[in-house]
């Protein structure tokens, strides 16, 4: 037993030996290297860079691509836009936005997709900036197409500022305090949201070169330039993603086909060039599709053609741009089923007509399918509005259009779009009818209530009935049926009560198309929509 004991002690101051030594072999390392560093760091040690050959700065490489040519010629008329609206009364400044400075950088194309601003308005270029006495700022970018000042922008980077500043680049620097020179808004147009301004200047200033849009082809290379987050004259390089892009639905978005670019534009670039690659200017970067706010890799251009023809009016006597109407509304897009139902391929269904209206007295009616505009053939409602719009008012055109299978011709006048519709007017449905179901759940998925007798009068309707709830993942939900709306006839058969509406999808067989007429009563004078689809 004391062998093995003695045996056991051995190991173990064998170990601490071992133990020992390494901790002591650490410790010289440490120290060696710390004595290391310090000669060369130090000045006990001075390392010999006597060998060290002196870097030199090459002679200037010109690398310049058509990229480069192209930025150093369009830049020069490029400009920084800055506007500031003042508090009006109620402390709303009335304007939509705010500056591009704000913290979180939320910008102003948000608009197109019902984002909103952060201090709730509806779009604006970025969000509030810090300003004396409550001073909203904002900025955005333009171009110069004439030498004596005029600059075409984005009317939302302008729109309700109390001043706007124009920097050129090259402009002096003031300071944080210079904004540039003072502007005035020579005439804007909302549908299209381009604004038209100009700068006293006393000699020439240098001009951009304006190109054709319908030259312009999917992958394409294209330029940006503006002033994203106040860096200013950045330049961006993309490809043209597509064409003819609507992102705006409705009345408002008839006038809005962009070009698509992936080519990065950020809160500031709204306004500023879109530059093919012969250095023309193809397009007014306008929107962007975000959903964080910032560039990722979807941007919208106002087409230059579409920007000329604007131009062109409002730098004429009246400055605004004059678009012609005949009073008609009608739906972009129609379910197949609204097609075979209503009999047509080609041609426009009449959702309402304006009372009044050019349309209405030529004795057009709603399901009246027009198919040519002087003898020309129509095949939707684009191709309409492209026609009827460039037609001055005063005016006439002849409309071909069937009704009930019928071709006929009537002589239609044109108006003046924005009078003819200034007095539709958007309301609330005050209604308080009671409920009453029908028994349809089943099979389309909605209930329905007799329409409220004020409803009825603000529309002006004696049938109809009001969809009081829709029963969710049914037919009647795919299709786009919502409570509220009013049903006022199916497969083109009035309906006048909640049994009459029954009876007549009753009569539909499954695997038949079925097609819903309704009017959107917060829609005054309008709202009519075709809805169907094949009832399962």
């Amino acid at each position: 037993m004391s062998k093995q004991n003695s045996f056991l002690d051995k190991i173990r101051t064998r170990r601490l030996t071992a133990t020992f030594t390494l901790l002591v072999t650490l410790t010289c390392g440490i120290i060696a290297g710390s004595v290391l560093a310090r000669g060369v760091s130090g000045k006990e040690a001075p390392v010999d860079s006597s060998d060290a050959a002196p870097l030199k700065i090459p002679a200037p490489v010109d690398l310049a691509t058509d990229f480069t040519k192209i930025a150093k010629e369009v830049a020069p008329a490029v400009v920084n836009i800055n506007t500031e609206t003042f508090p009006k009364a109620g402390g709303n400044s009335g304007r939509t936005g705010g500056s591009d400075n704000a913290p979180n950088f939320q910008d102003f194309f948000n608009r197109f997709f019902g984002q909103q601003g952060p201090g709730g308005d509806d779009g604006g270029d970025g969000g509030d900036a810090s300003g004396g006495g409550g001073i909203r700022q904002a900025l955005g970018s333009g171009f110069i197409v004439d030498p004596r000042g005029y600059i075409v922008t984005n009317n939302h980077v302008v729109d309700k500022a109390d001043k706007i500043f124009v920097k050129l680049s090259t402009d002096p620097d003031g300071g944080p305090g210079d904004l540039g020179r003072p502007a005035k808004v020579v005439g804007v147009d909302k549908d299209t949201d381009l604004a038209v301004i100009k700068i006293d200047t006393r000699e020439p200033l240098p001009t951009v070169k304006m190109g054709n849009s319908d030259g312009a082809q999917v992958g394409d290379w294209v330029e940006a330039i503006g002033s994203p987050f106040s860096l200013a004259h950045t330049v961006t390089a993309g490809i043209v993603s597509a064409k003819d892009r609507t992102i705006e639905g409705g009345p408002s978005g008839q006038f809005q086909k962009f070009i698509q670019t992936d080519a990065a534009i950020n809160p500031g670039n709204s306004g500023g060039p879109l530059v093919n690659m012969d250095g023309q200017v193809i397009g007014v970067n306008t929107a962007i599709y975000t959903q964080s706010a910032g560039y990722q890799g979807i941007g919208f251009a106002m087409p230059s053609n579409t920007v000329i023809k604007v131009y062109n009016d409002l730098i004429g006597p009246e400055h605004k741009v004059v678009r012609g109407s005949i009073g008609i509304t009608f739906q972009g897009a129609l379910p197949l089923a609204v097609s075979r139902v209503y009999g047509f391929k080609n041609g426009v269904l009449v959702n309402s007509v304006q009372p009044d209206g050019p349309a209405a007295k030529a004795g057009l009616q709603q399901g009246d399918i027009i198919t040519s505009i002087n003898g020309k053939p129509i095949k939707g409602g684009d191709q309409l509005v492209d026609i009827i719009s460039a037609c001055k008012p005063g005016t006439t055109v002849q409309l071909g259009y069937l009704r009930n299978g019928k071709q006929t011709t009537t002589t239609v006048g044109i108006a003046d779009r924005s009078k003819l519709f200034a007095n539709i007017l958007s309301g609330g449905n005050n209604g308080n009818a009671p409920s009453q179901p029908d028994q349809m759940q089943g099979r389309v998925g909605i209930a329905v209530k007799t329409i409220p007798p004020a409803v009825a009068s603000k529309l002006g309707i004696s049938g109809g009935v009001q969809i009081s709830s829709v029963k969710s993942g049914s037919f009647a939900d795919q299709i786009g049926l919502a409570p509220g709306l009013i049903i006022t006839e199916v497969n083109r058969k009035p309906v006048t009560s909640p049994e009459e509406l029954k009876a007549i999808v009753d009569s539909i067989k499954s695997g038949d198309d079925i097609v819903f007429l309704v009017r959107d009563p917060r829609v005054s004078g309008g709202g009519s929509t075709y809805l169907g689809g094949t009832l399962p």
